[in-house]
This record gives C-alpha cells, sequence and structure tokens, in this order.
C-alpha cells in the first residue's frame, strides 16, 4: 500500500490553510512553505495564519515552517501545492532539486499563465514528473466552511488510484468525506471554469437577474463544461458527480465564492481594477478567463459563457449588453 510520507503545504492562503488544517488533524506533522517571512514570523507569535482563515488555531510543534522552497522539497514526500495559479512559476523559479519522484498534489484551481496548461500537465511538461506521480484535489469546498469544521465532500483525483486512495485516507475524517477518481484533467478544467462561470453568476446578481435565471445560467454553464471536457479529454466521467456540478453550483450561488463576489462588483458598475483592489483577494476566474479562452482558439468549442466573460472583463463590453446576448442564446 502506498504511504504519503511526509507531506508538506506550499501555499500561504485560505485553502492552503484549510487543507493544512484538515492534514495536520490527520498526521500531526506537517511542512509548511510561506513565501514571506514575516508572515512565518506572525504565525508562530499568534498560532494561526495572520492574513487568512484567523479563527483556526494550530499546534506549533506540528509544524516546520520555511520560507526557502528546496529545503521543503528536500524534507518531504509529499508536496500539496495551494498557491495562486498566477504566482506559480515565481515560486517555482527558485526550486533548484528535482522534483519528478515526488507525490505532487495540486490544490491549485487555476491555468498557469503564458503556458496555458492546467497544473498537472506543467508539471509533466517542465518538471518531468510522471502523471502517476500528479493528482489534484476537487470540490466542492469552501475553506471557510472547512474551516468551520462544516461537512465537506472532496474528490483525489490520480492516474495512480492507489496514490489517490492513500491521499484521500489522509484527508478523510469526521466533517470530511473523500472518494477517488483518475480525471485529473477533467477535474482541473472544470475547476478553472467553474471559476469563470461564478463570475458570469455575480455579473448577472449585479444587474438584478434573479434565481429563475440564475439557475438556467448554471445548467447551461455544466452543458458548456461538459462540451469543453469532452473535446479535451474524452472520458467516461459523470458531469452529475459532485467535483464538477457540485463545484460548479457552490461556486456559482455561495457568498464564500470570491469569483462571485468579483462578478457581483463588476455586475454592479465596479471596473475589474477597482474590484480587485477592493477585494485584497485574487479571483481566480479573472485569469482563467483569458487562459481558457485562448486556449478554446484551437478547440472550437461552442462557449458562449465564456466568450461573454472575456468581453467583458477584457474588451470591456458592456455587462448588461452581453448578458443580454447571452439570455437570448439560452433555451
Amino acid at each position: 500500500m502506498f504511504n504519503c510520507g511526509k507531506i508538506a503545504i506550499i501555499g500561504g492562503g485560505s485553502w492552503a490553510t484549510a487543507i493544512a488544517k484538515i492534514v495536520v488533524g490527520s498526521t500531526h506533522r506537517i511542512g509548511w512553505y510561506m513565501r514571506r517571512d514575516d508572515r512565518i514570523l506572525e504565525f508562530k507569535r499568534m498560532g494561526h495564519n495572520p492574513a487568512y482563515l484567523t479563527s483556526v488555531h494550530f499546534n506549533l510543534d506540528e509544524i516546520d515552517f520555511t520560507s526557502d522552497i528546496n529545503k521543503v522539497v528536500q524534507e518531504n514526500d509529499t508536496l500539496v501545492f495551494v498557491t495562486p495559479s498566477p504566482y506559480l512559476k515565481n515560486h517555482l523559479k527558485k526550486l533548484k532539486l528535482p522534483i519528478r519522484d515526488k507525490f505532487i498534489i495540486t490544490a491549485i484551481k487555476g491555468i498557469v499563465p503564458d503556458e496555458n496548461l492546467v497544473c498537472s500537465e506543467y508539471f509533466h511538461e517542465v518538471f518531468d514528473v510522471p502523471y502517476s506521480n500528479l493528482a489534484c484535489i476537487g470540490g466542492p469546498s469552501h475553506a471557510e466552511e472547512v474551516a468551520l469544521e462544516r461537512l465537506s465532500y472532496l474528490t483525489v483525483a490520480c492516474s495512480d488510484k492507489e496514490k489517490a486512495t492513500a491521499f484521500a485516507n489522509v484527508l478523510a475524517g469526521t466533517y470530511i468525506k473523500t472518494k477517488v477518481s483518475s480525471d485529473v484533467v477533467g477535474i482541473e478544467y472544470g475547476s478553472v471554469l467553474k471559476n469563470v462561470y461564478a463570475i458570469a453568476a455575480g455579473i448577472c446578481a449585479g444587474l438584478k437577474y434573479g434565481d429563475n435565471f440564475q439557475a438556467v445560467l448554471m445548467s447551461n454553464a455544466l452543458q458548456e463544461m461538459s462540451r469543453f471536457l469532452t473535446s479535451v479529454y474524452p472520458s467516461d466521467r459523470r458531469m452529475e458527480d459532485s467535483a464538477y456540478i457540485g463545484d460548479l453550483l457552490v461556486t456559482g450561488y455561495s457568498n464564500f465564492s470570491r469569483n462571485r463576489t468579483f462578478g457581483t462588483m463588476i455586475g454592479k458598475g465596479y471596473s475589474v481594477k477597482s474590484a480587485q483592489i477592493e477585494m485584497e483577494m485574487i479571483a481566480e476566474g479573472y485569469f482563467g478567463t483569458k487562459c481558457m479562452k485562448e486556449i478554446n482558439r484551437h478547440m472550437h468549442v461552442n462557449m458562449p459563457i465564456l466568450d461573454a466573460m472575456y468581453n467583458i472583463l477584457y474588451e470591456r463590453i458592456s455587462p448588461q449588453v452581453e448578458i443580454k446576448l447571452l439570455t437570448d442564446s439560452f433555451r
């Protein structure tokens, strides 16, 4: 039976903190890489992340903090990457050690910018990590609810089922239920797209469209996601599984969703820049929209919601105009 060995968290945001809470509760020992030394010092002084999920307190004796990515790679066997996708390349630029033999798990719900690759593809192509050593974590789950220990369901996907099961067992507990899948790329792309669709849901909310229309929007979003996943990576996946429709729904409807919040601000008349400044948190869907648009230029999948979001966010076309055109295309 595969053993995950020593596990480290790479990242210091909300989702990284939530996953750290789950893993350390199971293993009682983790490595934790954060980029900023001052953030680590504050964490040690306060006993919790000073910037995210501040209500979650940790036993500091169970955590090996470091701001040296090579140190955390050298000392751990399983590396859980939970950084915002726009920053992943900058973190890895400092990496001097090979990671080919590490078990790499990505909980990053975004595309690597400029590369236009989901994270598993990026680790495979750039760092030569075999797909059997690559996994991802799928939702539906919000970090805030994990912090509150509200019941959440996670899917661990890996082409090696034994490895997926091993990490799923690490995550499983009283408030976390897990299942395994082999659809790494499908779940990763689905995680990117659901953020785009959550922005659409937020824009529609900001424009005062009601619940009836939101349900139609989500239905069409699921169909659009299915069309894309079938084109890019055909599989016998079931879109009704929680990793797909569940993640889409929670991100599109929840008040915890930063992508929905970002979209709502755009719908109310904020510029992209002003919405980003006021949020003080990254809405992955903004970056994902551009990357997915570029990817789909080669795939030629019919994706009207993605196209509308790109036009609003990057071409500065009026949300009122784009959403009206979108409503006319729905049935």
